[in-house]
């Protein structure tokens, strides 16, 4: 980790950035968690249309109320808010590099509102990406109104990204983790800016756990498998690493192609996907959603193989076209619930190879989440520390180490490049800035 000097001052001073980067976290916490609650409540709309429609017409108008939604989400974004489309974690990195501005006036409440649409629709989004935006934004707000260096600048939009993931997940370690992993070659690291990531991952998850609760988003207990197992967490690594770079070019492509036919015929796929994904919500509801309740609903059921293996399918499409419509909306959580689905379908093969009693198929589950999160995002560390983090199961740590790392190495070796990477990539390409001028991550898995 390279180290930059310090900008001249005092305790003073210090103690005023770690101030600021207190009241980033707090006010993340805060919104963020609100940001949760509202669309928690709003989530339960099909519940309330079946009271009311039944059969083919209850199918027809949820597609409608979801096409309706996307296509007005992505509306107000273009017209209002570009930045604010997608994840928002391309732009903060952006942002750090002094190559983005974060336009936090416009940001904030289009992020927030349409976040909030799209996330209570149906779309297969996390909201992870919207609260870490507004994390970061809510930062480059505070810089607004206190005259701060350019490192400290760059320092607070570090904290704030870092409170927005913490919030997301009640996971602070994780968030803290995640600015050294993949934002390395954008922080500035200096002692103030990195003490400022940890007091706002820190206030940020005790406003979360004051309003929304102290346990974990996923909690799962499993015994600690043999370490006889380890080789079959190594070979669910290279089956994660070939997924994950296979899901970072599904992504790229769908969204590019979206991106090319709304010149032709505006909203026409947004509308589609709408339409696709408002009607699953009845038909396949596990299909949908962010699936934070997915990944609960299948840690505590036991599935067929074939179950699994459709279910995965299915969200890995869904996952995709949604992305692709260009909402607000993040991509860790439909990745993990993405993930669960294959873990528990390898763990579920493996029973009828082993001793009985031998495999569990939620380790495998559990595995998998820090798996195709690395594979993905291309921060093993962040993975393991986020599944220990997300699950409390911490008899999981030897097979997850192996698992993510098999992953990382993997989806290198592959060729795949880290999904926002190439997502801030084609965000200066598109605002005609050379993406050469970004840092690089040169060996592919976060630490240059």
């Amino acid at each position: 980790m390279s180290q930059l000097p310090d900008q001249p001052g005092n305790r003073r001073a210090e103690a005023r950035f770690i101030i600021l980067a207190v009241a980033a976290g707090i006010l993340t916490g805060t919104v963020g968690s609100f940001f949760h609650l509202v669309i928690d409540r709003l989530l339960r709309w099909p519940e309330v249309l079946t009271h009311h429609l039944n059969g083919a017409v209850l199918v027809a108008a949820a597609a409608v109320i979801t096409m309706c939604i996307t296509v007005a989400s992505v509306y107000i974004v273009r017209r209002y808010a570009p930045e604010a489309g997608g994840s928002g974690v391309q732009e903060i990195e952006g942002a750090m590099s002094n190559l983005r501005t974060v336009h936090w006036r416009r940001v904030l409440p289009v992020k927030f509102l349409t976040g909030i649409a799209a996330l209570s629709s149906g779309l297969v989004l996390g909201r992870e990406g919207p609260t870490i935006h507004i994390g970061a934004s809510l930062s480059a707000a505070i810089t607004g109104f206190f005259k701060v260096s350019d490192v400290e600048r760059r320092g607070l939009l570090g904290a704030g990204a870092a409170a927005g993931l913490a919030c997301a997940f009640n996971a602070p370690l994780a968030a803290v983790l995640f600015i050294i992993e993949e934002t390395h070659s954008q922080f500035p690291y200096t002692f103030r800016t990195y003490m400022g990531v940890i007091a706002a991952a820190f206030f940020s998850t005790v406003m979360t756990e004051v309003i929304g609760g102290t346990a974990p988003d996923f909690s799962m207990s499993v015994p600690a498998p043999a370490l006889a197992l380890l080789p079959a967490f190594v070979l669910l690594g290279c089956v994660l690493g070939a997924v994950g770079v296979s899901l970072n070019a599904a992504l790229m492509a769908v969204s590019g192609f979206v991106i090319r036919m709304h010149k032709h015929v505006p909203f026409l796929m947004p509308a589609l996907i709408g339409l696709a994904v408002g009607a699953m919500f009845i038909l396949f509801p596990r299909a949908v959603t962010g699936g934070e309740n997915v990944i609960v609903m299948m840690a505590r059921e036991h599935l067929a193989l074939s179950a699994l293996l459709g279910l995965a399918v299915l969200r890995y499409i869904s996952m995709v076209a949604s992305y692709s419509t260009g909402t607000p909306g993040g991509i860790f959580a439909p990745m993990l619930a993405l993930a669960i689905c294959i873990g528990l379908a390898f763990g579920t093969s493996l029973e009828g190879l082993l001793p009985a009693g031998t495999a569990v198929p939620l380790a495998f589950g559990i595995a998998a989440m820090g798996g195709l999160f690395s594979a993905s995002v291309r921060a093993p560390i962040v993975g393991v520390a986020l599944t220990l983090e997300l699950t409390g199961a911490y008899t999981m740590t030897m097979p997850l180490i192996a698992t993510c790392l098999t992953a990382n190495l993997i989806a290198q070796w592959l060729g795949g490049h880290p999904i926002y990477e190439q997502l801030l990539e084609r965000t200066l390409a598109q605002a005609g800035v050379h993406p050469e001028r970004m840092p690089k991550k040169r060996s592919g898995t976060g630490i240059a």
